[in-house]
């Protein structure tokens, strides 16, 4: 399965325009790169395999590669397959989880950084945003559709930052009040928790 994805990916992006392997792998990581990667090691095998079949050609070694008409029928076929749901794996959420061994401030900068990778997300979107409606072309309001949500995921994800900073500082601020409550002598010394 994760091989014909590779090929929607390869062949979509032909389907846009002829383009040298560099050009796919470029284009997959740069225009689709916010909903979809793509590993660099399964272009060039792909594109081979998909040349061999005849679904896309070349003049030579070094022109673009062009879908043919095949192509043009498998990218359909494969287009019209129900989306493959992979199951999450997210290395923040699974630290953040884990926090408490992690530590708050440890935490906390987990979270400014999600919060910095959120707000440059949004900036490099709205930079392809601006390219794209430029372009007008048959393929610009699909791509805009994606755009909109890449757009809304980084929006969420920055909010999700914010109150999650939020709520860590609040627990922060609760955790130290119960520990000062805790320390022999505290409530005889007239100490506030």
């Amino acid at each position: 399965m994760r091989r014909s994805q590779t090929e929607v990916a390869v062949l979509g992006a032909l389907s846009v325009a002829p383009m040298t392997g560099y050009a796919v792998r470029e284009a997959i990581r740069d225009v689709l790169g916010h909903f979809w990667s793509e590993s660099f090691g399964q272009i060039y095998p792909t594109l081979a395999a998909l040349e061999e079949r005849e679904l896309v050609r070349r003049a030579d070694r070094a022109a673009p590669y062009e879908l043919t008409a095949r192509g043009e029928v498998r990218l359909r076929e494969l287009l019209a397959e129900p989306a493959q749901r992979v199951p999450p794996r997210n290395g923040l959420m699974l630290r953040l989880f884990f926090g408490r061994q992690l530590g708050p401030d440890a935490c906390r900068q987990l979270l400014l950084d999600a919060k910095a990778e959120a707000e440059e997300q949004l900036a490099r979107l709205a930079a392809v945003r601006a390219v794209v409606a430029a372009e007008d072309g048959p393929d610009t309001p699909y791509a805009l559709i994606t755009l909109s949500a890449g757009e809304h995921t980084a929006r969420a994800a920055l909010a999700w930052a914010e109150e999650s900073l939020a709520a860590l500082l609040g627990s922060s601020e609760s955790d130290a009040a119960l520990s000062r409550a805790d320390r022999p002598g505290a409530a005889q010394s007239g100490e506030e928790s």
